[in-house]
């Protein structure tokens, strides 16, 4: 796997992200990894990753909610617990649009290599059953990916509502405060159970093309 090593610090060092891409992908051919096990692999990759952002931003609710709930005690350090929860949602949050971003790319590729080598057929069953394979790991792969684009978009709108109360908390720490952001608790509920719906039907979609290709 040494190959695969050098070609992923070569990229660091390309400029023109096509090119990246080519090499990587090329390396790990010369060592016998196609780009459908790297397709796979990346979905179910994606697949944790979606699940850690899901963790990481029931945790900040966790915390949110004992900013609500706060009856004394040290308020600073329960909005600090917060701050800090909420950062580390949205830093999740932006890894699982990398892993997305990189199952799309190596779909791509996959399918424009696919394509161009169905003219290298001779026997045209062959061809005609190889571009029907094509055809159906394309609708396939499209529909883990919209899963996994509306399980994204879901953060954000979730987040943004957390990080606007984080943000008014900072600027007004008292109880006041905390009575004033308490009616926001049902609204940012609900953006949760919307993204855990999201997140539930972008894993069974995951779950459903490992199963199906990740033989």
């Amino acid at each position: 796997m040494s190959l695969v090593r050098i070609a992923i610090s070569a990229c660091l060092l390309v400029l023109t992200l096509g090119a990246c891409q080519s090499a990587y992908y090329g390396a790990l051919e010369t060592v016998g990894i196609e780009k459908r096990e790297v397709l796979v692999d990346r979905v179910a990759t994606a697949r944790k990753a979606q699940a850690q952002a899901q963790e990481a931003y029931v945790d900040a609710l966790d915390a949110f909610r004992a900013v609500v709930a706060f009856d004394g005690g040290d308020l600073e350090r329960t909005y600090n617990r917060l701050r800090g929860k909420a950062e580390g949602a949205r830093e999740q949050a932006s890894a699982l649009g990398g892993r997305i971003d990189a199952v799309e790319s190596v779909a791509n590729a996959l399918f424009k290599e696919w394509e161009a080598e169905l003219a290298q057929y001779r026997d045209a069953s062959l061809r005609a059953r190889s571009r029907e394979q094509l055809a159906q790991t394309k609708a396939r792969s499209a529909q883990v990916l919209a899963a996994m684009r509306r399980a994204q978009a879901s953060f954000e709108p979730a987040l943004a509502r957390l990080e606007d109360q984080v943000l008014f908390l900072k600027h007004n720490l008292n109880a006041s405060a905390i009575g004033s952001i308490r009616d926001e608790l049902p609204r940012v509920q609900a953006d949760a159970d919307r993204l855990k719906r999201d997140i539930e039907a972008a894993v069974a979609e995951a779950d459903r093309f490992l199963a199906e290709f990740g033989k």
